[in-house]
């Protein structure tokens, strides 16, 4: 009788215990996240779009976080201007993809255009994403976009790009971007548009000769894209890639102790088949290093830096509000709205 009773108090410990470790996950991810989506069910939401739309607009002064369970969600992702402060997190795994294109047909008739092919849409500011795989899947279709950034104060970390023309598309003229540790892929312009953009410990991959970017920054602004610290790779075989070729007259791009790959052109720049472009566009290096480097044959309307000044990295986005992700990461500044 006592050895049954002693067996039965084991079974109950062994139960409580397990219940508490199962309670201690669940609380963890109650205290961390605001909303789960998981696809396969199980959690608060099936879709990530579903979680989007539940996000109380112009939630002020906190962040809503928002886990994505591992898997392929195949879904058109719009994150409107009033869903303000969210945090995507994704497991291992984690792919946010679509497959329109410019040229495919709308339910009009109608060319979706460059814009109207993206798998994602972020309007809103001060958004944040980490370990998140953006994909355009449509393939060797023309122009495709991955992910349309208009925000202001976006944040991108771990993150992968993937497509092949136009796969990122900075697409906000007053909007800054920050990318840290993520991966970009794609053949021709495949990082594109108007923002202020810095691209920090990236890896830049080319699938085919082409172009990295096709800035089109505006005239007076201070920056367009500045690569930091970034790896250029590429496909065997592929060797004729430029650093950037510029969309409007004043692109800039700036490329700081990145390591080039062989596969980049020794001209390095080109003026889009313009040679007004030439005086307008700003294109520079400081520190290139690798097989791709080649300071001495590069275009002659490009620079080589001899210093940074003005280039320090956590002054490239502060613009008026002191937005410093390189050092506060995503924490929230105060905005006045």
């Amino acid at each position: 009788m006592k050895s049954k009773f002693v067996y039965l108090s084991l079974l109950f410990l062994l139960f409580t215990s397990m219940k508490s470790d199962s309670n201690s996950n669940i609380s963890q991810h109650v205290c961390n996240y605001d909303m789960i989506v998981d696809k396969d069910g199980g959690s608060d939401f099936c879709s990530v779009q579903e979680a989007i739309n539940a996000v109380p607009d112009f939630r002020k002064n906190i962040r809503t976080t928002i886990l994505i369970r591992k898997g392929v969600y195949k879904e058109k992702i719009v994150i409107p201007e009033s869903k303000i402060n969210i945090s995507l997190i994704g497991e291992d795994g984690t792919v946010l993809t679509y497959d329109d294109y410019a040229s495919k047909p709308n339910r009009f008739g109608e060319e979706m255009g460059t814009s109207g092919s993206s798998s994602c849409y972020i309007y809103a500011p001060d958004f944040y994403a980490e370990n998140i795989v953006f994909e355009n899947s449509a393939g060797l279709v023309g122009q495709a976009v991955a992910c349309f950034v208009s925000g202001e104060r976006v944040f991108f970390k771990n993150c992968k790009f993937l497509g092949y023309q136009d796969t990122l598309y900075t697409y906000g003229k007053s909007s800054r971007q920050y990318y840290e540790d993520c991966y970009i892929e794609g053949t021709v312009d495949f990082i594109f548009g108007w923002s202020t953009a810095l691209f920090n410990r990236c890896t830049i991959h080319s699938k085919s000769d082409g172009y990295l970017t096709a800035p089109s920054t505006d005239k007076g602004k201070k920056y367009g894209y500045v690569f930091y610290n970034c790896n250029l790779t590429a496909d065997e075989g592929v060797s004729g890639v430029y650093l950037s070729r510029p969309w409007r007259p004043y692109g800039q791009a700036v490329f700081i102790s990145c390591h080039m790959g062989k596969h980049i052109s020794p001209e390095g720049w080109d003026n889009w088949g313009n040679k007004k472009n030439e005086k307008t566009a700003f294109y520079a290096e400081y520190d290139s290093r690798g097989e791709g480097a080649n300071p001495q044959a590069r275009s002659a309307f490009s620079h080589q830096l001899k210093n940074l000044k003005g280039y320090a990295i956590e002054t490239i986005l502060l613009g008026e509000d002191g937005w410093n992700p390189v050092e506060k990461g995503n924490e929230l500044i105060h905005v006045i709205r």
